[in-house]
């Protein structure tokens, strides 16, 4: 009996045991998709969720910088022959149509919210010392090739054969974005085929995290389930006007919540923020027949706000407010924070401030101080023509002699040409 018996129960081993382990498997597996079904519905639910709101905050902040009321009817102001609209709505999106005529204002990118950060931790114009023709100094390559180009007098990094550039930095495998940074810079897109261009928030030949780039057309901007096009056009890739034009786009990311501006306007908007940005790789697309060029590019860190700074320091330091080479004149990219500190001054009437330019050393001491009073002045001039009193406010400049940063690099000179608001 046992010499039949022994056979039997090595067969019903045999065929038992991976029958057994089989249907654990199939078990385990089952739990498993069923759990990453579970989690993808989570995500897409969460997904829906965040542009649901995404889509309301811009609803409810659009209304309150007066943008809706603007873009549906501009009854509210005109535009002049410069083609500068002007503005009749004071800060709280009101008309002024009953109101002293001192609050009109002729401001451009008067809705303007985006204040770059404090302190400067990368930049790159390029720099007039780099040789035409030879790749940026600034910067290391992931593929493709760039260049160092010059355009209507100004260099520009030049993207050729779809060019991935990450800035050149000592902690580049590091984690080098803090948690609230800024990110600027200025894009061309051709007249006739415009093309694309990618800002990714990680440094993709140093740093393993590949998140969704933000893409860049020349009418709009789009990042993983965000897009939206610029006001008034119709396509993420549609040139109105067939012209060749330069396009700012800015980037503020404050722990977890994200916003990216194409010139005067905010088009993203995600109140949560999935990626970590760590880093970051510039890229233009592949193809011969787009010129790509790059240039003002700066990242900072993001910092105090205007108000407490004034509390805790007497002062509030600006790096964001720009002007044209060696002019006092106001690049519209300004006006973001000069937005905010007017507003700062509508809320609170006890604030005057003395406007005081400084530069950093390059060029003669005498012109740089001649040029910082200029600039105070202009900042000055533009918000008394926004309303503000002209008993509040003083300007002065300082030239050179006042440096905040280290002359001998980029980013002391971005930290040293500023404009400082000093209370009195």
């Amino acid at each position: 009996m046992k010499r039949y018996l022994i056979p039997f129960l090595f067969v019903f081993f045999v065929f038992a045991i991976p029958q057994k382990t089989e249907a654990q498997f199939l078990n385990r597996l089952q739990r498993r998709v069923e759990n990453k079904v579970e989690r993808e519905v989570e995500r897409r639910a969460e997904r829906r969720a965040d542009k649901a709101i995404n889509d309301n905050l811009d609803k409810v902040e659009d209304a309150i910088d007066g943008k809706t009321k603007k873009e549906k009817n501009k009854s509210s102001g005109n535009s002049n022959n410069d083609g500068v609209y002007e503005s009749t709505e004071d800060d709280s999106g009101e008309t002024n149509e009953n109101k002293p005529t001192s609050h009109q204002s002729n401001v451009v990118w008067s809705k303007f919210d985006f204040v770059p950060g404090d302190e400067v931790i990368f930049e790159d114009g390029p720099s007039a010392d780099e040789e035409n023709g030879e790749f940026p100094s600034r910067w290391d390559l992931v593929k493709g090739n760039a260049e160092i180009g010059e355009v209507d007098g100004e260099y520009v990094i030049m993207f050729l054969q779809g060019g991935n550039i990450v800035p050149y930095l000592k902690n580049s495998k590091e984690d080098y974005l803090p948690e609230i940074f800024t990110i600027e810079f200025d894009v061309y897109f051709k007249e006739d085929n415009p093309g694309r261009y990618w800002l990714h928030f990680s440094d993709n030949k140093n740093q393993s995290n590949l998140y969704p780039p933000l893409e860049i057309y020349v009418n709009g901007l789009e990042i993983e389930n965000s897009n939206k096009r610029y006001p008034g056009t119709d396509g993420l890739n549609w040139n109105e006007n067939n012209e060749g034009k330069w396009r700012h786009i800015s980037v503020a990311y404050t722990k977890g919540k994200f916003k990216a501006y194409m010139d005067d306007t905010r088009l993203i908007n995600i109140p949560h923020f999935e990626d970590l940005p760590t880093g970051v790789t510039m890229a233009g697309e592949n193809n011969s027949v787009n010129e790509k060029y790059l240039k003002n590019i700066r990242i900072a860190k993001g910092g105090v706000k205007y108000y407490d700074r004034v509390l805790s320091d007497g002062k509030i330091i600006v790096n964001g407010i720009k002007f044209d080479v060696n002019k006092a004149t106001l690049k519209p990219e300004s006006m973001g924070p000069i937005n905010k500190i007017y507003k700062l001054m509508v809320k609170k009437p006890e604030l005057n401030f003395s406007v005081e330019g400084h530069t950093d050393s390059d060029g003669n001491d005498a012109n740089n101080l001649k040029l910082s009073k200029a600039r105070g002045k202009a900042v000055m001039d533009k918000m008394i023509s926004m309303g503000i009193s002209k008993d509040r406010l003083k300007s002065n400049g300082f030239g050179e002699s006042k440096p905040i940063g280290n002359n001998s690099t980029s980013e002391g000179k971005a930290n040293n040409r500023r404009v400082e608001f000093v209370k009195f």
